[in-house]
């Protein structure tokens, strides 16, 4: 059974940082690509980042390229999301999830595990 744990959301200004972590246990972590989504209110879940099994490939939805940085820990079975000058449009719940599978996914259907949630909210 995998189990992915967010944490790291809040009450961020406008310009302001938030590291996101998600810590998973279960199946190998190592050879699976992670993601990251959101999901505002009255709006479908969206892509933010993902990164391959061995971190070297990376993707970004446009709306936080060169703001957001993904990155993960395979020592730790952790993944983390660096969220710099941040918007108040960056305001949403924050999914964390996993992909059985070593290629980045950008869709949530190809993904098959799924964290809680954490919220961040960003005031202008």
């Amino acid at each position: 059974q995998v189990q992915l744990v967010e944490s790291g959301g809040g009450l961020v200004q406008a310009g302001g940082s938030l590291r996101l972590s998600c810590a998973r246990s279960g199946r190998t972590f190592s050879r699976d690509a992670m993601g990251w989504f959101r999901q505002a209110p009255g709006k479908e879940r969206e892509f933010v980042a993902a990164i391959s099994w061995s971190g070297v490939s990376t993707s970004y939805a446009d709306s936080v390229k060169g703001r957001f940085t993904i990155s993960r820990n395979n020592a730790r079975y952790t993944v983390y999301l660096q969220m710099n000058s941040l918007k108040p449009e960056d305001t949403a719940v924050y999914y964390c999830s996993s992909r059985r599978s070593i290629q980045i996914g950008t869709i949530p259907s190809e993904y098959d595990y799924w964290g809680q949630g954490t919220q961040v909210t960003v005031s202008s």
